[in-house]
């Protein structure tokens, strides 16, 4: 038998490449040290509310342990479709433009992977949320930075906007309300980054996920904006409102020919989200709404009070207008982020995650 010529390595070189999460360095080194209070994952620390534990429980009972439709349940996805339409008046076929997927995380892959061809570049704004890039890079296609600052509060302009897009442009990744700076963007500015969308006829990824823990004002939806809905992937999911990460369930909202192609590729990975955590997903979204008004309102105190602590100890930071973190400028210590974060963790013991697992400007 003749070795295949050009065999190099046995790993793929574009997966080589992706670096580990700065995330999970830290999470792994906040469990190794005694005694350390961890403020490194984007999880809630509170417990899956009751009711929708007990609706895990009922399932199991009822012995709901097959696959489902790979689409997910039909009872899900018509649930998520009227809670979409309810709040943004965007309507969603839950038969063919409704995925139920394994989270957020894989909704993200699937969207990337269904859209992007080798060479394509896509735009995201930064900081920004680790999983972005790599996606993007194992999929071929090109990560393209725009770089946002505390002062413009963190998010894009129109014309930073317009200087990044070329005729390779395929993608715009927005998520707003955004991990990692809890920045929220204006109504006036998404509708104006909107309009320039769709003079490039591009393509937007809207990451959601945080959508519930909105502080002032009403999340805006960027489906929901004129001549949006056809060009936009809505990825949501229940983890974060919900307390429920570890449940894995999350859905992407899109044209049809879009969720179809996400459809047969997730049809292959995963198969179906598993079956109890739809039936208790499908309950959350049904009874007990006030829970997550509970857990909001402390989180909302939550931020005023580490807002307040850090300008105390003379740190630029601005406050967090959603999710549940906050971004504040180190330059002054003297120290880069991955130093501070070391430090803070050796001496403190408290975990953080350095900016700079977030991007270059981060």
């Amino acid at each position: 038998m003749n070795k295949r010529e050009g065999r190099g390595e046995k790993i793929n070189p574009v997966v080589q490449s992706i670096p580990p999460s700065g995330i999970r360095r830290f999470f792994d080194l906040a469990t190794e040290t005694k005694e350390v209070i961890s403020l490194g994952v984007g999880e809630p620390d509170f417990v899956t509310p009751w009711h929708i534990r007990e609706a895990c429980f009922y399932s199991l009972e009822k012995g709901y342990t097959m696959y489902t439709s790979n689409q997910g349940l039909l009872s899900l996805r018509q649930a998520i479709a009227q809670e979409i339409y309810n709040k943004f008046g965007v309507s969603y076929n839950p038969k063919d433009e409704l995925l139920i997927t394994s989270g957020v995380s894989e909704g993200l892959d699937l969207a990337i992977r269904a859209t992007v061809c080798p060479g394509d570049e896509v735009i995201v704004p930064e900081p920004a949320y680790v999983s972005y890039v790599p996606c993007i890079t194992l999929a071929g296609g090109r990560p393209v930075a725009l770089s946002t600052t505390m002062e413009q509060g963190f998010c894009p302009t129109v014309e930073q906007l317009g200087r990044l897009i070329t005729s390779r442009t395929k993608l715009l990744i927005l998520n707003y309300p955004n991990n990692p700076t809890g920045a929220v963007i204006s109504k006036k500015r998404l509708q104006e980054i909107a309009a320039v969308v769709c003079e490039a006829d591009l393509l937007v990824i809207s990451d959601e996920i945080y959508s519930k823990l909105t502080y002032q004002g009403e999340h805006t939806c960027t489906a929901a904006l004129k001549g949006m809905k056809e060009r936009t992937i809505l990825l949501n999911g229940f983890s974060k409102a919900y307390a429920m990460t570890g449940w894995r369930i999350g859905y992407a909202c899109g044209p049809e020919e879009i969720i179809q192609r996400m459809l047969f590729m997730h049809q292959y990975l995963v198969m179906c989200v598993n079956t109890t955590a739809q039936d208790a997903a499908t309950v959350a979204l049904q009874v007990g709404q006030e829970y997550v008004q509970e857990m909001v309102a402390e989180y909302d105190r939550r931020r005023h009070y580490i807002h307040q602590r850090i300008k105390d100890m003379g740190l630029p930071v601005v406050m967090p207008r959603g999710a549940f973190y906050i971004f504040p400028d180190i330059t002054q210590t003297g120290l880069t982020s991955m130093e501070f974060a070391e430090q803070f963790l050796q001496q403190e013991k408290v975990a953080v995650v350095p900016g700079s697992a977030f991007g270059k400007g981060g």
